[in-house]
């Protein structure tokens, strides 16, 4: 497996799993449940590790791809600071999640708050996501291309 087909292969996971965790934190919202929302937060927290994975693949496939014939330098660039800002958000919601599992597991008063302020930060992480994914597959996917449509 080279670094491309790792980076295809994984960069599915920094986008579901926050939106697997949203869903398990608001129930654990509603239900009052600590370990439920322990369970949301250690998913984001394997979210922010594979966001670092995607892009430390992500930068030996642009090696790898950019000299390739149809392959736009303009939409790798457009990509990869899509997914800069897409990364760094996921690093904060993850250190926010490690609060917060210490938060929710010693009961502190302030845990729901936490929950609250990373569900806002998942909202922002999912619309950073939708665009690093969406400008990742305009560089090889021409159907895609905003210029290309009917």
């Amino acid at each position: 497996m080279n670094a491309a087909h790792l980076h295809l292969a994984i960069n599915h996971l920094p986008l579901a799993l926050p939106i697997a965790a949203l869903i398990i934190l608001v129930i654990a919202l509603i239900y009052r449940s600590g370990l439920v929302m322990r369970s949301a937060y250690a998913l984001l927290v394997v979210s922010a590790i594979s966001a670092f994975i995607t892009m430390a693949s992500g930068d030996k496939a642009e090696d790898m791809v950019e000299d390739k014939a149809g392959i736009s330098e303009e939409h790798i660039e457009e990509h990869e600071e899509a997914a800069e800002s897409f990364a760094f958000l996921s690093y904060g919601v993850g250190l926010v999640a490690i609060i917060g599992l210490w938060a929710s597991w010693r009961e502190k008063s302030f845990a729901r708050w936490i929950a609250w302020a990373t569900i806002a930060m998942i909202l922002v992480q999912l619309l950073l996501g939708m665009r690093a994914g969406e400008s990742g597959g305009e560089i090889n996917h021409p159907e895609i291309h905003s210029s290309e449509q009917a």
